[in-house]
């Protein structure tokens, strides 16, 4: 999919959320990408709550917003809209023994304000899947995992750094993969 189309496919998609870390969890890995996207509104339809926007090579891409959208009525024609989409993802060792694998969901957004009538503002979803170790393989550099749908997986430790910390894992310890998707819209003249 192209930039524009991702953009608008995630902002159909995210919504807010933040996680807190506890004291007795270790991160292990984390990694993110960012993308931004330029555009121009071409046509707005009050009506039905659709905008179009210039989509890559000069075709025109529409979207509905929803009611949330509640500064719609001052986006113009040749406004400026700036998409930007940030995904990352965090693996945090929970070091107490005994957890059990489960998923939770948290999201939300923050829209234009007073101050800044402009349309626009972001939307925030944070996934945190939470798997049981079940299994822990030194030679070989593997952790078995019993994630909440219920299949092992079994997971191939590349990094050296993390290969060392490997010994002090625990059967029953806890794996946290906390999956984060932020969509910031701007829009200006």
């Amino acid at each position: 999919m192209n930039p524009i189309t991702r953009a608008i496919a995630l902002a159909s998609l995210v919504s807010a959320a933040s996680f807190s870390a506890h004291a007795a969890q270790l991160p292990i890995a984390s990694e993110a990408l960012e993308s931004h996207v330029s555009t121009e509104v071409t046509a707005i339809d009050l009506a039905s709550r659709q905008v179009t926007v210039k989509g890559p090579h000069d075709k025109d891409v529409t979207f509905q917003l929803s009611e949330q959208a509640k500064s719609l009525p001052n986006l113009k024609v040749g406004d400026k809209v700036d998409i930007y989409v940030t995904r990352a993802v965090a693996y945090v060792l929970n070091t107490e023994v005994g957890g059990a694998p489960k998923a939770s969901e948290e999201a939300g957004t923050l829209r234009a304000t007073a101050a800044n009538p402009n349309p626009g503002g972001e939307a925030f979803r944070q996934v945190k899947v939470t798997s049981q170790i079940k299994k822990i393989d030194l030679k070989a550099h593997e952790v078995t995992l019993l994630p909440p749908e219920g299949k092992l997986q079994v997971v191939k430790v590349e990094d050296p750094e993390l290969q060392g910390r490997m010994k002090n894992l625990k059967v029953d310890q806890t794996v946290d993969a906390i999956y984060t998707e932020v969509l910031r819209v701007e829009t200006s003249r």
